[in-house]
């Protein structure tokens, strides 16, 4: 009895000592002395705007129906949902009271001016790069240009006591410490490639692993080769981004820019959460800006010195299905449901109807975003490149059985060489897309 109560007030003074670091360490990360910013220049307004694009601030911080930039955005996690926030210029619910400062530290170190710590889902992390004249001109933007939106921020679903933000400040301490971004290059255009993709673009958050706690194993690239190599989150399968089969070793910097630029290209279109990207951030780049990320992403070597070795098998499924032979697993299916646009041959319509034929999205080694695009449906970016943003169905009515042989079917035609998706598979995205979060827009829920 006398060892549990040992043991019992050990873990008391414990937690006491973690809490008091905890709401002590946002005084750690003030300034020396407030920065000035003249919110009213012009020409820091309007690349405040443009690096606001860059970041993909609107996506996350607008809800569908919603005001821009006013939050409400449920953003699924395994604990629970977290709505984005207001950041408006609203004093009473936006950030209209913050200072450059408070600014600043909420934006590249995650804590807000009250003290309390921002979830991860923020990408603070990657944000911790930005250089201080693009955290100012942003600051310009979102305080002079952005209008107040007066909306109460969501609390989020997550039960006690994972609700509890001081913890956040250990999390903080291991895998969030502040830094400068690091070149390892003399050449201009990769060194504002990887400074747009390791900061604003924060592409690492959805595009590189996660760990067990939740945080990217590798914020820029290095030996492990971690970095962009691709990452579930949501469902959907966010592509290796690397030089490999599935990554981008077939794709040219002109075809990564067209993507970026439109939402598609000759071998592939946009979907799920990179279609929103498309269509709210990186269509508005500037072509150096694309050409400069292209280039980077270009120059990422594959994962352990893998080189790329995929070669697409004999396209036997072509004159098959055109001679009216049906006869392998899944192959009625496909033609019923997907033929029309995607072809007997697997080529879809150019900027159309994508490819499944050397698609390295239908043959990835995880087949999560082929298994909810499939079940959900998608939609492409609609840009002035392209105005027609083409959607495609989702075939939820399917039994499991159906969809797991039609996908077996797709991923192994047309010379495609994928593993095999199973049953288990299929019913395990119904249940991911079931309990994908509401949004939070005023009026419709109350």
């Amino acid at each position: 009895m006398k060892l549990f109560i040992k043991l019992a007030l050990f873990a008391i003074c414990g937690l006491g000592i973690s809490y008091a670091f905890a709401i002590s360490t946002p005084y750690w990360f003030k300034p020396k002395a407030e920065a000035h910013v003249d919110v009213t220049d012009a020409a820091l307004i309007r690349q405040g705007a443009y690096l606001a694009r860059a970041g993909d601030c609107i996506a996350c911080h607008t809800a569908p129906g919603g005001k821009p930039f006013a939050g409400g955005l449920g953003m699924q996690t395994p604990m629970g949902t977290i709505y984005s926030t207001n950041i408006t210029p609203d004093a009473q619910t936006g950030i209209g009271g913050y200072s450059y400062g408070d600014f600043e530290r909420a934006v590249r170190k995650g804590i807000r001016p009250d003290g309390t710590h921002l979830y991860p889902a923020m990408p603070y992390v990657s944000y911790a790069v930005v250089k201080d004249e693009d955290i100012k001109a942003l600051y310009a933007y979102f305080m002079s240009s952005v209008e107040g939106v007066r909306q109460d921020n969501q609390p989020t679903t997550m039960p006690w006591p994972l609700s509890m933000r001081w913890p956040l400040a250990w999390w903080q301490l291991i895998f969030a410490q502040p830094r400068d971004f690091a070149a390892t290059t003399t050449d201009p255009q990769l060194v504002r490639g990887a400074y747009l993709v390791e900061g604003l673009a924060h592409c690492g958050a959805c595009h590189t692993p996660r760990g067990i706690a939740f945080q990217e194993t590798a914020l820029a690239d290095g030996p492990n080769s971690r970095f962009l190599s691709g990452s579930v989150l949501e469902g959907w399968y966010a592509k290796n981004l690397r030089d490999e089969d599935t990554g981008l070793s077939t794709w040219t910097v002109d075809e990564i820019v067209d993507f970026l630029k439109t939402g598609r290209n000759a071998k592939t279109a946009a979907f799920g959460s990179m279609s929103d990207v498309v269509e709210h951030s990186t269509q508005y780049l500037a072509a150096d800006d694309l050409t400069a990320i292209a280039t980077y992403l270009k120059s990422l070597n594959a994962r352990d010195g893998r080189s790329p070795t995929w070669q697409p098998k004999e396209d036997l499924t072509t004159a098959a299905l055109k001679a009216g032979d049906f006869s392998a697993p899944g192959a009625m299916s496909y033609v019923e449901h997907c033929a029309t646009c995607h072809r007997m041959d697997g080529k879809g319509a150019p900027r159309i109807y994508p490819a499944l034929a050397g698609n390295s999205m239908v043959f990835a080694d995880d087949p999560s975003s082929l298994i909810q695009v499939t079940l959900a449906g998608g939609r492409m970016p609609r840009t002035p490149h392209d105005t027609m943003a083409f959607t495609m169905p989702g075939f939820a009515h399917l039994t499991n059985r159906e969809v797991a042989a039609m996908l077996n079917f797709i991923r192994n035609g047309w010379g495609n060489h994928g593993s095999e998706i199973t049953e288990a598979d299929i019913s395990r995205m119904r249940h991911e897309i079931a309990r994908k979060p509401k949004h939070y827009v005023p009026g419709e829920q109350e």
